[in-house]
């Protein structure tokens, strides 16, 4: 394979130089790269097509895959400017390629209808190009890919990259399916560093908005329908415009993602109640009127843009200097995007403020926090991302801290709801954590199932078939195998991984019970992955009932069976009442139990007991360091 040679004048050198590493390894051509929303993604890949050298005598063509419209309408413009010389072609909807251009630009879904990939040799081909290749693994990509030879690792096949922002999976699947090696990543934090971003400024707010009872979609996320009625009311959109009133007023454009088109159209209307010219866009906009408003919001005409869904991938309006989130959210890809869209840079731009209406729930709604490794309850006033980076890791393990200096801000008045009392708190550091991250409220922000913490970084889900487990372990294989060819491109040397096991239960013809041996199921380099990839196993393996935590019978009494079991396990002082718990409480105390909780909480115990001791021989060395006006004791 010939070598790829890069310039030395290009700005994102260390990124050129991982895949020019990757590519120069015949095992390597299925290559991704990882890069936090803002960062140009299309702009970047658009300059790989000129970097990649012909796979043979003929096979000098490019293909870039999207999912949307206007993602497809946007690489071309891109590679029409970068490649004038070259034919860019459209195959999508009712544009038909030729097959015979240089770069050919298609959506996914006109690929798979009909006949229509038949007209692209595949020999012609030298790189296919995957843009929010997140979405690589689904199966109308696999059947593109397996077109053109890049479904396998293959050394007569042409390149593979595939781009995004959000290299995880909603539903656990594995992108190793599709993708060999991810060459290169930058986060946020990497690309703020280094100027890729403009920088971030938090400010979280409590709405009124209850999500409890709100459905879940198909991926876990709130279902639309279900999630509109609990937040699109009167009250919590005036608490959204005040939020705006109070932290944003004098930001030049902000972008606002709501539920659907119903809450749009409302909020746009509460912004205008309160005397801010705002206006919104929907998928049922027409182009034309679409086109213009974003021209206008481009150029500063107006200061609030409100949107459903259009905005949260692929799209370019780098003067976004404020996004409000007003559409709650479980899918950390979704906050991310959508925070994305607010950090390109801009001339005069200092950074974008991200206000995040964060609802008063306990049902695994995705905040702001969570994305900076902090719990999901904590609120944020005026926070740079760079100071959430530097909280230090053993602050955020104890949550024993206090805020620095405490005040509170009153906003403008209400014209008419005046009984809405919306304060904000503010800090002049960014404090520890209010609450312990290892607890079962943490791993439930994350999942829809009952999730038992057993030790320190064990967790269960059980029911009558057998249990699955995940775990923090090092990883021995990086940890003590030395590698004769170190990766070159390796970004990371976090030496912990998180593995998932499965143990079946079978009851013998006597009535004994077996259990198998811990079968693997996943690895995962982070806890969100490895605990997206059990809850895919046990939805298909496990009963409903036994692991949902929206069960109805969870929140009845504690049976009289429960309580006995309890009793007699000791786990508190005095005796339980069935009063005390809830059948959900009770069963998951036993899990805990049958899993080694006793000797955790004989040790929390212990724990309690040596840190009152503590305190009690402090204070008495501070009474002795007492000066009292008074008779002196002999």
């Amino acid at each position: 394979m010939a070598v790829l040679t890069l310039p030395t004048q290009d700005r994102p050198q260390s990124l050129l130089r991982s895949l020019h590493a990757r590519l120069n390894l015949p095992s390597h051509k299925r290559l991704g790269i990882s890069l936090a929303t803002g960062a140009g993604k299309t702009v970047i890949f658009t300059e790989l097509i000129g970097r990649i050298p012909s796979r043979n005598e003929i096979g000098d063509k490019t293909l870039i895959i999207v999912h949307r419209k206007e993602l497809v309408e946007q690489a071309a413009q891109h590679c029409r400017r970068a490649y004038p010389a070259r034919t860019v072609e459209i195959e999508m909807g009712h544009s038909h390629a030729s097959g015979a251009g240089d770069i050919i630009v298609a959506s996914v879904q006109t690929l798979t209808r009909g006949n229509r990939l038949a007209k692209f040799d595949p020999k012609r081909f030298k790189l296919v190009l995957v843009d929010e290749a997140h979405h690589i693994v689904a199966s109308s990509y696999r059947e593109v890919l397996k077109h053109f030879g890049a479904d396998e690792a293959s050394m007569d096949s042409p390149v593979l990259v595939g781009v995004s922002a959000t290299f995880s999976r909603s539903d656990g699947l594995k992108l190793g399916a599709a993708i060999d090696h991810i060459v290169y990543h930058k986060d946020y934090m990497d690309m703020i560093d280094e100027n890729w971003l403009a920088n971030a400024v938090f400010t979280t707010v409590r709405s009124e908005a209850n999500l409890s009872k709100v459905k879940k979609d198909s991926f876990g996320d709130f279902a639309i329908g279900s999630l509109s009625k609990a937040v699109n009311t009167e009250n919590v959109n005036n608490i959204t415009v005040r939020a705006w009133l109070a932290n944003a007023h004098d930001r030049k454009s902000t972008l606002v993602f709501c539920v659907d088109v119903a809450h749009t159209k409302a909020l746009t209307e509460t912004f205008r109640n309160y005397g801010i010219d705002a206006r919104y866009i929907t998928a049922k906009t027409p182009k034309e009127v679409r086109m213009e408003q974003l021209r206008a919001f481009r150029n500063r005409k107006y200061p609030v843009l409100l949107n459903c869904g259009l905005f949260t991938e692929g799209t370019d309006i780098p003067n976004i200097d404020c996004v409000l989130l007003a559409r709650p959210t479980r899918s950390r890809n979704l906050l991310i995007q959508m925070i994305g869209r607010g950090l390109r840079l801009y001339p005069d731009k200092e950074d974008c403020h991200i206000i995040d209406m964060v609802a008063t729930l306990n049902t695994g709604v995705l905040s702001t926090p969570t994305l900076f490794g902090l719990h999901p309850d904590e609120v944020l006033q005026n926070a740079k991302a760079k100071d959430l980076r530097d909280i230090p890791l053993e602050n955020t393990a104890t949550g024993t801290g206090t805020p620095a200096d405490e005040e509170t801000e009153e906003p403008p008045p209400t014209p008419d709801d005046s009984d809405v009392n919306l304060t904000f708190t503010k800090y002049d550091t960014i404090y520890d954590l209010i609450a312990d991250l290892k607890s079962e409220k943490h791993i439930r922000s994350l999942s829809p199932h009952v999730w038992v913490r057993v030790g320190d970084d064990r967790y269960i889900l059980s029911d009558a078939s057998g249990w699955l487990t995940i775990d923090k372990e090092e990883d021995t294989g990086r940890a003590y195998k030395p590698n004769p060819n170190p990766d070159p491109t390796a970004t990371t040397d976090d030496p912990y991984i998180f593995t998932v096991r499965h143990v079946a239960k079978f009851k013998n013809s006597d009535d004994s019970v077996t259990h198998t041996r811990p079968r693997l199921i996943a690895t995962a380099p982070d806890f969100e992955t490895a605990v997206r990839a059990a809850d895919t196993f046990a939805t298909s393996e496990f009963e409903e009932r036994y692991i949902s935590l929206f069960q109805t019978w969870r929140q009845l009494p504690a049976t009289e069976a429960q309580v006995r079991f309890l009793n007699k396990s000791k786990v508190r002082h005095g005796l339980i009442n069935r009063k005390h718990l809830t059948r959900g409480q009770a069963a998951d105390l036993i899990t805990k139990l049958k899993f080694g909780g006793k000797q955790r909480f004989a040790a929390r115990r212990a724990e309690r007991l040596a840190e009152l001791r503590k305190q009690e021989e402090v204070e008495e060395l501070r009474r002795q360091g007492d000066v009292r006006v008074g008779p002196v004791e002999t």
